[in-house]
């Protein structure tokens, strides 16, 4: 069905609707659902924001400018932030280790994707979308909207997400836009130009999606914001006002004017669904070089296997939740994603035919402290060209304490996390203790292991 309220009527936006309702929910004043049964599957959002680094969450103690994002901190204070997720350095690798729960060098999409790339996400990889058809108890109703940049000619580019098994598809099928005001929206295996701008359309395309559901659902709504071009957000859903010339300034508004509209959306939703809901978000990689913040510098921004390339936000708020305000140390990779949302989906690993072997449930974690999930995250980032300007190929390890990088070009660093978490002492480069001999060796075998494993 196409969307009938972009470039039409929409609902009041900016925050002081929103503002009204999150004073409702702060003082509880909204009742639970009483005919939502303990035991229904959770209607679940997954939120990307792209290109958000840690340096611009304000539930992060990084980066000295911060959006407002009432909404998110909301999550943050309600819900639980997980100190240590890693994703890949850039969009595409991201998107598929969360589609499939495998690192890249299984699937072989290791960077950004371009319309020509011979290396798509393959045809024959079973996707979150076909595993959930297949093994939910329950029917589940879901969607993308927003941001694909899977596609390629090679696996069936406009056509690639209902090839991959995505109930509904809308919106950018390739990986950049160049005006937030006038892009190229995809549905249904055509293209038009829409006149409205990006981030208020998916919100009115998803509000529109979810109210006609009648089973559970999981949306997975893949902002384009704040990726580049730098603009202007509409005044609306902005408290602040950007200067032209403040590139931090501007990405932080788009930023803003994103949490706005989730507001928007989560403000739209019933009674009884909103009390049925769980939110993950995340962002798919660390900030750009142009507006990255200290204690990132350029070079260790997106596009790199430093911190502030691979380290990215993840919060997880709603139902099921029982740590409030709690943050959480665990280890988590963005190749988990699958893993968790099919176990809230009600989907164990005896229930299903294979399990994607590089995703371990952090489930468990939103509502117990210090349960273990994995001893390590590794990220990745290879293409079948030449890395580009600002781009580092190869990949990373961390044991939580300790990160290994590996740099095609530039050979090994080792990182002390504790001491030195952001990077500026590679034990390599000189005299080192015997515990640091201990972890590089450590981490170079586990690497191998990962990467020769079946």
């Amino acid at each position: 069905m196409p969307l009938t309220a972009i470039g039409m009527e929409r609902a009041p936006s900016g925050a002081l609707c929103f503002l009204a309702w999150l004073i409702v929910m702060s003082f509880g004043l909204v009742a639970p659902a009483a005919a939502q049964e303990a035991s229904a599957p959770p209607n679940i959002l997954l939120v990307i924001a792209d290109d958000m680094g840690l340096d611009a969450s304000p539930c992060r103690d990084v980066g000295a400018r911060k959006p407002t994002m009432r909404l998110l901190e909301h999550m943050c204070a309600e819900g639980i932030v997980f100190d240590n997720a890693y994703a890949a350095p850039s969009c595409s690798p991201t998107r598929a280790t969360i589609m499939t729960g495998r690192y890249g060098f299984r699937t072989g999409v290791g960077a950004a994707l371009g319309r020509g790339s011979p290396n798509g996400l393959p045809l024959d990889e079973t996707t979150l979308f076909q595993f959930l058809d297949r093994h939910a108890p329950q029917p589940y109703a879901h969607a993308v909207i927003g941001k694909w940049h899977l596609a390629t000619d090679g696996n069936g580019w406009l056509e690639h997400p209902r090839v991959a098994g995505v109930g509904y598809y809308a919106g950018v099928i390739s990986g950049v836009i160049e005006d937030y005001h006038r892009w190229p929206r995809t549905f249904d295996g055509e293209t038009t130009e829409v006149d409205r701008y990006i981030t208020s359309a998916l919100t009115d395309e998803a509000i529109e999606w979810v109210r006609a559901q009648e089973n559970p659902w999981f949306l997975w709504l893949a902002h384009v914001a704040p990726h580049l071009p730098l603009h202007q957000p509409p005044a609306e859903l902005l408290q602040s006002d950007p200067a032209p010339g403040d590139p931090t300034g501007q990405y932080l508004a788009a930023l803003e004017a994103l949490d706005s509209e989730l507001g928007r959306l989560v403000e739209s939703l019933s009674p009884a669904v909103r009390e049925n809901l769980i939110v993950i978000f995340i962002g798919d990689n660390g900030s750009p070089n142009q507006t990255v913040q200290a204690p990132f510098s350029r070079g260790k921004a997106k596009g790199s296997l430093f911190e502030g390339g691979v380290r990215v936000p993840l919060v997880v708020w709603g139902r099921g939740v029982g740590r409030r305000g709690e943050s959480e140390a665990a280890l988590v990779n963005s190749t988990d994603l699958f893993a968790t949302i099919v176990e809230l989906a009600g989907i164990e690993p005896s229930d299903a035919d294979f399990w994607p072997e590089h995703s371990i449930s952090f489930a468990s974690l939103l509502l117990q402290a210090g349960i273990g999930t994995r001893d390590y995250a590794y990220v990745e980032h290879f293409s079948d060209g030449a890395a580009r300007r600002g781009n580092q190929f190869g990949w990373a390890i961390t044991d939580g304490r300790y990160k290994l990088i590996h740099d095609n070009r530039a050979g090994d660093m080792l990182f002390d996390l504790d001491a030195d978490p952001w990077e500026e002492d590679d034990l390599l480069a000189g005299s080192r203790a015997d515990d640091a001999d201990d972890a590089y060796e450590r981490l170079a075998a586990q690497a191998f292991d990962i990467r020769r494993s079946p």
